[in-house]
């Protein structure tokens, strides 16, 4: 809560200072100290609820009005965190106050807090820690609970050592399951929830996006994948494996008794600050059930267009296509090459109050403001078709379509497109032209896809080099021919390798980036599409008129430092 004024006159004398520091109407701030007393809420909480000062407003005539110190920040760097061990987490969050105590004894015990008039607490406090009297700071409430969060993240121990527990003591891993809102706020004995907690929060920490739980004869390995490579993260005991499993099919609200048939679900949970959609899927295999859990922390901004590292080139053509009234644009790749990602910024570029937006999705990963979002449900036979359908007659100017999987879904975002509406969707295929190829296949009139197809978009995840520890080097002759980098170009470049420290987990990587190929369907390409749908003439066709591949623009980037010539090797093929 916000810093309390128990008296009247306390309250006018802080109502007096705010309008004297920041001028605010004398009849708006005694608005707001009748409202507080209504509804039985502390002053500062009433100025935020009624948006009349913000908190960091608020915190300066507080620091005046008790003369203290007032902090943007909570560093607990070099500060003791033993107190998590006897000082429950739920004390502190609730009272919004951390102590900050430094490891090598020097300098002041100090206990940052958000309300100065919490005395009660503060002594409590105090009296538990046995380390004489605190000298208090005030802090913003968000800084407060992070530095709670990472205390008490922190002292969970590894979860490596959590393993070793469970193997020595062997008590029973399947008591006390019962969900928390927050994984952080969990005080069960319970080891293997403490371990399941622990793998979740340990893989957003990472930036991980998935994480695999995978069975085998005589072993147990628990993997997560980031920046698109999977890192094993522990390999606990064989018999772990049957908990652990029903553990997280509870979380996800699955059958645990079901454990021929695949399943879905999902898991809402809280890790701190990050709100995080995981989707669980678990099917059955010879040696158990394997476990996938995606991982979507909804707490993250969504991208735009221009954060995606993408070339001015690349970035002005997409600019243009995605203000064509009608027609079909397509994203296409494997699974978890950011098409989701890229087709949300570029609904984001285009929505405005005078576009009617709506999209059927699979899931609904982002809730996008002003615009109109489906969820598939198969239960009820609400396909991509369906929907499409219904739609349609919903007036759209831009319909979003997750993904096009059969003839009739197709065949609707066709019309749709020939009838004036643009149409965005995504594809599995490896490269651009290989999506006519594909819907040919579907059974898609060729002449219908060339009148309809405005433009293809191939796109591919590249893992960033590591600001930090990337070395300049020169590459290998073997490695810049396998590229199709010759000796002119590759003078004019700066290329990099990885090394791996700290701040990138050893890897030498940190973060993606996406590389694209744009295949534009002009008049001469829709010749082509008409006479033929196979996928290498229509690219040879589209390279001729000046379309850059995946791996030009991949090799591009590793030119300028960006990436290296492996990673786009990896990705991208001739």
């Amino acid at each position: 809560m916000m810093p309390i004024a128990p008296e009247t006159p306390f309250r006018n004398l802080l109502a007096t200072l705010i309008h004297e520091k920041f001028g605010l109407d004398e009849a708006l701030l005694e608005e707001v100290l009748v409202y507080a007393e209504s509804q039985g809420i502390h002053y500062g909480e009433a100025l935020l609820k009624r948006r009349v000062l913000s908190e960091s407003k608020f915190l300066t005539v507080l620091a005046e009005v008790y003369a203290m110190e007032l902090v943007d920040t909570v560093d607990i760097t070099g500060m003791k965190g033993e107190f998590t061990e006897f000082i429950p987490i739920q004390f502190l969050k609730k009272h919004y106050m951390v102590p900050l105590i430094p490891e090598d004894g020097n300098g002041p015990v100090r206990l940052a807090v958000n309300d100065p008039c919490a005395l009660q607490a503060a002594d409590d406090l105090a009296r538990r820690l046995s380390c004489g009297p605190l000298a208090k700071v005030i802090a913003p409430r968000s800084r407060i609970l992070s530095a709670i969060n990472t205390f008490y993240d922190m002292s969970r121990g590894s979860a490596q050592d959590l393993v070793q527990d469970m193997e020595e003591s062997g008590s029973d891993i399947l008591a006390d399951m019962e969900e928390t809102a927050d994984l952080l706020d969990d005080t069960s004995d319970s080891q293997l929830i403490r371990l399941v907690n622990h793998i979740i929060s340990q893989s957003i920490k990472a930036r991980a996006s998935d994480i695999h739980i995978e069975p085998y004869q005589d072993s147990f390995k628990i993997r997560y994948r980031v920046d698109g490579i999977l890192y094993d993260l522990l390999t606990p005991p064989r018999w772990i494996q049957t908990a652990l499993v029903s553990r997280i099919k509870v979380m996800a609200k699955l059958n645990i008794a079901e454990k021929r048939l695949p399943q879905d679900g999902r898991i809402d949970v809280r890790i701190g600050e990050h709100d995080v959609d995981i989707r669980v899927s678990t099917v059955p295999t010879t040696h158990g059930e394997r476990v996938v859990m995606r991982l979507l922390n909804k707490s993250g901004s969504l991208l735009t267009l221009s954060e995606f590292g993408m070339s001015d080139s690349t970035y002005a053509t997409i600019g243009r296509l995605i203000q064509n009234p009608n027609g079909i644009i397509l994203v296409t790749g494997p699974t978890g090459s950011g098409k989701t990602t890229s087709l949300y910024a570029i609904i984001s570029a285009i929505n405005s109050p005078d576009k009617n937006i709506i999209t059927i999705e699979d899931p609904v990963e982002y809730q996008l403001k002003g615009i109109g979002q489906i969820q598939v449900n198969r239960k009820i036979d609400l396909t991509f078709a369906l929907g499409l359908r219904s739609i349609v007659r919903q007036d759209p100017d831009v319909i979003l379509v997750g993904e096009i999987r059969d003839r009739e879904t197709a065949e609707i975002a066709v019309q749709s497109a020939l009838t004036g509406h643009l149409v965005f969707s995504t594809l599995h295929t490896n490269d651009s032209a290989s999506a006519v190829t594909r819907l040919v296949d579907i059974g898609i009139e060729p002449f219908l896809l060339s009148s309809a197809i405005k433009a293809v978009i191939a796109q591919r995840l590249v893992r960033k080099l590591c600001p930090q520890c990337k070395e300049p080097y020169h590459p290998d002759p073997d490695l810049l021919r396998r590229a199709g980098i010759n000796a002119e170009r590759s003078h004019g470049g700066n290329f990099y390798r990885a090394v791996g420290c700290e701040a990138c987990f050893q890897t030498g990587y940190k973060g993606r980036m996406a590389i694209f190929e744009i295949m534009e369907v002009d008049e001469h390409l829709k010749g082509v599409m008409v006479k033929t749908s196979d996928a290498n003439l229509i690219k040879g066709e589209a390279v001729h008129q000046g379309m850059a591949t995946l791996r030009d623009d991949g090799i591009d980037k590793a030119l300028h430092g960006l990436t290296t010539i492996e990673e786009v090797l990896r990705v991208s093929h001739d």
